[in-house]
């Protein structure tokens, strides 16, 4: 699970992820199949390939921006796709393995999606104070 604050609206974080090629951009290893597909507030994916699971990504709509929660509930597949055990310690390291991932994902779309935006500073998309808009 990861969550990550994007100052853009939840349309522009869903328009990242709208492109199937995308998805081998962001997880290379995986084969994911939508079975909800919520528009600006997200997707839900079956997931095949080196994990067997599902994924989710909920866009949720907050001040200025969007949060972007991500959701991995999956387990390492075995021959046949079928899901393989591991030891505590290795299911440990996969599982850290992932959430870095993860977080490298969200605070690169994050880096792209605000453009160069430094803190504090409005987003581009809103109307400035005063203004009719």
């Amino acid at each position: 699970m990861d969550e990550t604050f994007i100052v853009v609206p939840p349309s522009t974080v869903a328009a990242a992820f709208a492109d199937p090629a995308a998805w081998r951009r962001y997880w290379p290893d995986l084969s994911l199949e939508v079975y909800t597909d919520r528009g600006d507030k997200g997707l839900r994916w079956t997931v095949t390939g080196a994990l067997v699971g599902t994924m989710e990504v909920w866009l949720e709509p907050v001040l200025d921006g969007t949060v972007l929660h991500y959701f991995l509930r999956a387990t390492p597949a075995g021959p046949g796709g079928a899901p393989r055990e591991l030891s505590p310690r290795e299911l440990r390291r996969e599982f850290d393995r992932r959430a870095r991932a993860a977080k490298e994902l969200t605070l690169g779309l994050k880096d792209v999606l605000e453009d160069g935006r430094e803190p504090g500073i409005p987003p581009q998309w809103l109307p400035e104070p005063g203004s009719e808009d």
